[in-house]
């Protein structure tokens, strides 16, 4: 309450935190605008019983059971960010444009933004065509396709830029605020439910509540350890003296964050194992036979519980260790410290702190990975333990929040550390 009220004391920081207000309250407006001719009843029940498409509702802000305009939500910018991010690890031009500085970060962000375009038409007809397979849209002419593609599209790009604009002129990350508020929007229908549900005389309901409400305080509190935990490497560097006879040594740390990849390996697997549920409902009603049954056998197999939370954990772990691999660079790590005349205390420079660094990291991996799997999961182990379906702990969505949460926070407090020194 102390921050908060500091917050207040100063003008640009309020209005900064007004702005961003003001902008997630417009996200709500928009994801509550629908496309006409669809069954919202139906489509939130589908949406409820599917898990897959479940977190994909998530990542749009709910904009899907709604049947928004901003169907996708910004779903096909997040997925253009990590196209980009990829190709310049992978491509070595989009390597060196990005080492340009904010004129090149600029130009891949332009590109980025471009890519979005396509990739809200397919996807959003992706989306579309798989909810008339169920029944829920009816067949459409092209000319009320076209519209709502253009209005899908157009709802997207009206996202990414609000998104921006809170980046740009608010306080924090402005598409992370925009997931995390969409998730939170749905808590209060939740308890809502649950709490109709629970009666003074049903002690076993309320035993079971009581434990979900342990269980989720815990968990929270163990993704803000993993979160901000890190491990810090010590790191010296040779200096000169000043008459140039001697040399002294200033003891640093490089620091390791135990969660190196983020979110990213759980879109990464959710992505994946969205394919074969989509195709498999594409192919359920095939005239051929034998593709029919195989459609039917697979959409099966991904309904059931066992199966899909040990593919997605197995996924999940190995996507982990891939990401990883790909954003920190041990050889890049020690190149830079030995320009920098830095060096691990008992460790050589050159390939041994290559080796150091990288026997650390994969050590480090293993943590993050089972964790980001068992968060992935957590809905089905928190449903087994507490028997409570009405109030759905998502553990990716709790790890968002709270993720978005702690760096909201951090840049609160950047903020006001900065008005401290400027008064002194």
């Amino acid at each position: 309450m102390d921050t908060l009220a500091k917050i207040w004391q100063y003008r640009d920081l309020r209005n900064k935190v007004l702005v961003v207000a003001g902008l997630l309250i417009l996200t709500r407006v928009i994801s509550h605008i629908p496309l006409p001719g669809v069954n919202l009843e139906q489509l939130r029940a589908f949406f409820e019983n599917n898990q897959i498409f479940g977190l994909l509702n998530m990542f749009s802000g709910g904009t899907m059971s709604s049947f928004s305009i901003a169907l996708m939500g910004v779903g096909p910018y997040i997925t253009s960010s990590i196209v980009f991010q990829l190709l310049t690890m992978i491509v070595p031009r989009l390597e060196e444009i990005q080492k340009e500085g904010e004129a090149g970060r600029n130009k891949i962000n332009q590109w980025t933004r471009l890519l979005t375009v396509p990739l809200a038409i397919v996807q959003g007809y992706s989306m579309l065509f798989l909810l008339r397979s169920q029944g829920i849209i009816p067949t459409w002419t092209i000319y009320q396709l076209i519209i709502m593609l253009i209005s899908i599209t157009a709802g997207t790009l009206v996202l990414m830029w609000i998104g921006e604009i809170i980046t740009e002129k608010g306080i924090g990350n402005g598409l992370s605020l925009i997931i995390s508020i969409g998730i939170l929007a749905k808590l209060p229908s939740s308890i809502r439910n649950t709490a109709s549900l629970i009666s003074v005389a049903d002690t076993t309901k309320i035993i079971e509540m009581l434990i979900f409400v342990i269980i989720t305080i815990l968990i929270i509190g163990a993704i803000v350890l993993i979160t901000e935990g890190q491990r810090n490497i010590p790191v010296s560097y040779a200096r000169k003296s000043r008459n140039a006879s001697s040399y002294s040594s200033i003891n640093s740390f490089l620091p390791i964050k135990v969660n190196t990849a983020g979110v990213i390996p759980i879109i990464f697997a959710m992505s994946l194992m969205i394919i074969p549920g989509v195709v498999a409902k594409f192919f359920v009603s095939a005239t051929t036979p034998w593709v029919a049954h195989a459609a039917s056998v697979t959409e099966n197999l991904f309904k059931n519980n066992l199966f899909y939370g040990a593919l997605y954990f197995v996924l999940v772990v190995a996507f982990t260790y891939f990401y990883t691999s790909v954003v920190f660079k041990p050889d890049q790590i020690a190149e830079n410290l030995q320009k920098q005349g830095g060096f691990v205390p008992g460790i050589r420079p050159g390939s041994e702190t290559i080796h150091f660094l990288g026997n650390i990291i994969v050590r480090i991996t293993l943590t993050s990975s089972i964790f980001l799997g068992l968060i992935a999961v957590l809905p089905y182990i928190m449903q087994a333990v507490t028997n409570v379906n009405t109030l759905v702990i998502g553990g990716t969505g709790i790890l968002i929040v709270v993720s978005v949460v702690i760096e909201t926070m951090n840049q609160l407090q950047a903020q006001l550390t900065m008005h401290t020194y400027e008064n002194y």
